[in-house]
């Protein structure tokens, strides 16, 4: 039986009213979003169709590649080296732990960059497969928006070819920002850091979110020397203050050598490297220098103004709560809106668009509670103090714990593992919770406790979004030896902050 899908604002059957359109959805971009968009609206009875730039590891206007940036030049490849950097300080600690580890170890770069590479080809073709599998027609080229219901289609020789279609969805993503300083061209952005052909002895990284922070634990771990410029007084801004200084000194117990308050200046290359000047006045040699300084939605080949589609002034693709531009036909998921640039949430857009335009079934996404994570290991859920601070009326009680791992009790680390979960006083409802420490990514979406055999799974982000109280936190029996636990034993109040603003439905 045929599906229904929403036109502007009414229910009509795929291929009966609308059979002059080539396509019922033409999808300009197939990252994550993309893709999900795609295959969800093809499984509603939706003719579709995607198009992608050919495949590249190193992303530019004239590359891409199905799988967009998370899977071919962002999460994966990049998770791919911080499983590999993780190993060097993990021989370290072996040696407390009895094993002797008596010869020199060498790391072999190239060897870990092949494999890497190796992994983003094969995710490339199953991504072509889950289009190909989905009824998805997949044309290879750049795609750019030509009229309301039209989009232009350039080949990898130059033609150009022109569809029609009832729905078009953009789904581009972003690009990394060079900042305008002398010597710019001399560094890299975290698409090239990922394929570097030799591994740093040297490195510098301008940025403090959190492909900075994590490219300074990758490359620290695999022995480089590294220098960490940031602008404010500590890295990762948006995230829990405390936690920000706690990944602070991490990072400073890992060897990295970080420079708060500071930008870059110059970049200028000499025979010993590349001279990296601050505004300090300081000189940094180095070999390779990473400007992370963020990412720009990656609208600027689309042709969207000559259409009439709204841009704000970072030039983001401006959607309503159901991802709809101000031209009704024409849709847009993903970074390229700038509004919570996470793959999860691509994905999430993604599904809520197929729903409401070929499901019958106007789906708005929802931001609320959605867990975040970061290297070194740092994760989030739901408010932050001050945000919390800014949406109760009332008082928040703070819990905090903060603790050596077990495991570095013996190997001899420095890093501490600190837990916080903040509470509405008032209502007892848990508003945030953040871990930083070994496993807070794994602890953060789902920790198993076992008992009397059986299974209880907590997932401190489900929990979070069920509404959980701190009286049911302390009610969950913890499993130990463990760190998630502490979640569940943390009986004390630390603090207590008040505030007066108006109170929100959280």
């Amino acid at each position: 039986m045929a599906r229904k899908m929403l036109i502007d604002g009414e229910l009509s059957k795929p291929g009966e009213e609308e059979a002059h359109y080539d396509f019922d959805l033409f999808v300009i971009g197939a990252g994550s979003g993309g893709v999900r968009a795609s295959r969800f609206s093809a499984q509603y009875g939706a003719k579709v169709a995607i198009c992608e730039l050919p495949f590249d590891p190193i992303g530019s206007e004239v590359s891409g590649g199905v799988g967009g940036t998370c899977v071919l030049r962002g999460c994966v490849p990049k998770k791919i080296l911080v499983y590999g950097a993780a190993y060097g300080p993990e021989l370290e600690d072996a040696r407390n732990y009895g094993w002797e580890v008596n010869e020199k170890v060498n790391f072999n770069w190239k060897k870990l960059l092949h494999k890497k590479t190796e992994e983003i080809v094969r995710l490339n073709g199953i991504y072509k497969r889950l289009l190909s599998n989905a009824g998805v027609k997949l044309f290879e080229g750049e795609g750019r928006v030509v009229g309301p219901n039209e989009v232009e289609l350039i080949q990898l020789d130059g033609t150009k070819i022109s569809y029609s279609a009832k729905h078009i969805l953009i789904a581009t993503g972003s690009r990394a920002y060079r900042p305008d300083i002398p010597g710019q061209e001399l560094a890299k952005t975290s698409d090239e850091a990922l394929s570097l052909e030799e591994l740093p002895k040297r490195a510098v990284i301008l940025g403090g979110g959190y492909i900075a922070v994590e490219f300074a634990s990758i490359w620290r771990g695999m022995g480089s020397t590294v220098d960490l410029c940031f602008r404010r007084e500590l890295p990762l801004r948006g995230f829990d203050d405390e936690m920000r200084a706690v990944v602070a000194r991490n990072l400073e117990g890992r060897g990295i050598t970080m420079h708060p308050c500071t930008t870059l200046t110059k970049l200028e290359k000499t025979e010993g490297g590349i001279k990296v000047h601050t505004d300090h006045g300081e000189v940094i040699l180095a070999d390779v220098v990473l400007v992370a300084t963020g990412r720009l939605p990656n609208t600027k080949r689309l042709n969207l103004d000559a259409v009439g589609v709204e841009l704000d002034n970072m030039k983001a693709v401006k959607v309503d709560e159901y991802s709809r531009t101000n031209i009704p036909s024409i849709w847009a998921i993903g970074d390229v809106t700038n509004r919570m640039n996470l793959t999860p949430v691509a994905l999430m857009e993604g599904t809520c668009f197929a729903k409401t335009v070929f499901g019958g079934k106007p789906t708005k996404p929802d931001y609320s509670h959605i867990p975040c994570a970061v290297i070194p290991p740092l994760s989030v859920v739901g408010f932050n103090e001050e945000q919390a601070t800014e949406q109760v009326n009332g008082e928040v009680s703070v819990y905090t714990s903060s603790f050596n791992p077990m495991k570095n009790t013996i190997s001899g680390r420095t890093e501490k593992s600190v837990m916080k979960l903040l509470v509405d006083a008032q209502t007892d409802k848990v508003l945030g919770a953040s871990m930083c420490g070994p496993d807070a990514p794994e602890i953060m979406q789902a920790c198993i406790f076992y008992f009397s055999a059986a299974y209880n799974l907590l997932g401190i982000a489900v929990a979070l979004k069920c509404g959980a109280t701190k009286e049911q936190f302390d009610s969950t029996v913890g499993i130990h030896p463990s760190a998630a636990e502490e979640f569940v034993t943390m009986r004390s109040e630390s603090r207590r902050i008040s505030s007066n603003k108006p109170k929100t439905n959280l």
